[in-house]
């Protein structure tokens, strides 16, 4: 496991340089960070008023202290859970009251995804108030080029292992009127700088560990699924590493949360996953989960569902299925031969071990499972994939859909994840 750990590192330290402190016990240096970029600071910060954000802030206090830069306010509250809307206008504000020349973010992947967005929206919130200008791909750059401005510097501090969002171009925020998630992708949200002492993911309880290592897999999963061939060999070093750490650390964990080896494990795994989604999109799974988030945590979502998504993408690239296969069985969630299988038979065996894992952590394996959930949800993603907004996540499939074609094909995915009859799944003609 030392090997895969100091792979893992190595290529962490090839894509970002100096711009990326990553390791345990590296919290001291997030002055030395937010430095570089200005001597006033905000800080948005997840765990106020909770009795396990004392030390994180005390920490970042210390460390910007420690650094000479000046806090130019009260520390501001990070946003709920999936990043409401609301709580982005919110720190906008505040960071539009505060004037720093650096914004420092201290939280998880939802604290950092609305952090992002804020930061957007005090460069541009004057000429763009409403923040359904900025999803898509490339509109807050292109909205930034025409009105000649730039954003504010971001230091991003990870807590929690799990979204990769202090290392990605990704901000998922979500409208709770409507619970539809949306997206910026964006090169203009990737922090400039940014760290992850995986020490600190200690504080993450039992369901966050869980639901923030299974979102690591789903985007080393996704973009190794959907990958094109000319970054196939790029995206499978990533990828497959950071399926391997996650899936055979996540256990061990779940089962001692103070077990450092393991977080340090799932830091580097769900890292991993930051880097593949640079490299290439999710798709499927994430695009489904963004219609869910009245139900089920994100990375909850996603592991729900990326078994049946397996099944529906089989037959388009068998071989990347059985090396995933292969990393399950390794760990000891299946004992099916992947190599004399194929096509839809293949595709159930990997969703299977997939499923495996769910069971002996104690997550759901059906929809049906999920209180709360019915036909509504459906109508709702079926709605969703078909928005340009997020044509992103249907062009990253293995497999050819238009919006067109989302009824046909994706509707009965979703019936079969709610059932758990893999049989429900319809396969594009060959």
């Amino acid at each position: 496991m030392n090997d895969r750990k100091q792979r893992a590192a190595a290529l962490l330290r090839e894509y970002n340089g100096d711009k990326y402190v990553f390791g345990l016990g590296c919290i001291d240096r997030l002055g030395e960070l937010a430095g570089r970029f200005g001597r006033r600071a905000s800080v948005i910060t997840s765990g106020v008023g909770k009795s396990w954000g004392s030390t994180l802030h005390e920490a970042t206090r210390k460390a910007l202290d420690a650094a000479g830069i000046e806090l130019a306010g009260e520390p501001i509250t990070g946003a709920l859970p999936n990043s409401p809307l609301e709580d982005v206008y919110r720190q906008s504000q505040e960071l539009a009251r505060q004037q720093p020349e650096v914004v420092v973010i201290t939280g998880g992947g939802s604290c950092i995804d609305a952090a992002k967005a804020a930061v957007a929206h005090l460069a541009l919130g004057d000429i763009h108030p409403d923040l359904d200008d900025y999803f898509g791909v490339g509109e807050l750059s292109r909205m930034l080029q025409e009105a000649g401005r730039t954003m504010l510097p971001m230091v991003a501090c990870q807590i929690a292992s799990g979204s990769g969002s202090h290392l990605t171009k990704y901000s998922n925020i979500t409208n709770m009127q409507t619970a539809q998630k949306m997206l910026i992708i964006d090169e203009a949200v990737i922090p400039p700088a940014a760290m992850f002492d995986y020490e600190l993911s200690r504080s993450m309880p039992l369901g966050l560990t869980m639901d923030g290592g299974l979102d690591g897999v789903a985007h080393c999963l996704e973009v190794f699924y959907g990958i094109s061939e000319d970054r196939l060999e790029e995206a499978a070093a990533v990828s497959l590493l950071g399926i391997d750490l996650i899936v055979n650390n996540l256990r061990a964990a779940c089962d001692d949360l103070e077990d450092l080896a393991a977080r340090e494990a799932l830091g580097l795994g769900t890292d991993m996953g930051g880097q593949a989604i640079m490299i290439g999109s999710t798709n499927g799974a994430h695009l489904t989960s963004f219609s869910l988030v009245d139900i089920l945590p994100h990375g909850r979502a996603c592991a729900l569902m990326n078994p049946y998504y397996t099944v529906f993408f089989a037959p388009s690239i068998p071989e990347r299925m059985r090396m995933v296969g292969r990393i399950y069985k390794e760990a000891g969630y299946s004992k099916a031969d992947f190599d004399s299988l194929d096509g839809h038979d293949l595709g159930i065996a990997v969703a299977e071990a997939m499923l495996e894992q769910s069971v002996q952590i104690g997550f759901p394996t059906t929809l049906s499972e999920v209180e709360g959930f019915g036909d509504a949800h459906i109508e709702r993603f079926l709605k969703a994939a078909k928005n340009p907004k997020l044509e992103s996540k249907l062009k990253g499939m293995p497999v050819a859909l238009s919006a067109e074609m989302v009824d046909d094909y994706l509707g009965p995915v979703l019936e079969a994840a709610r059932s758990g009859d893999f049989s429900r799944i319809k396969h594009l003609p060959s």
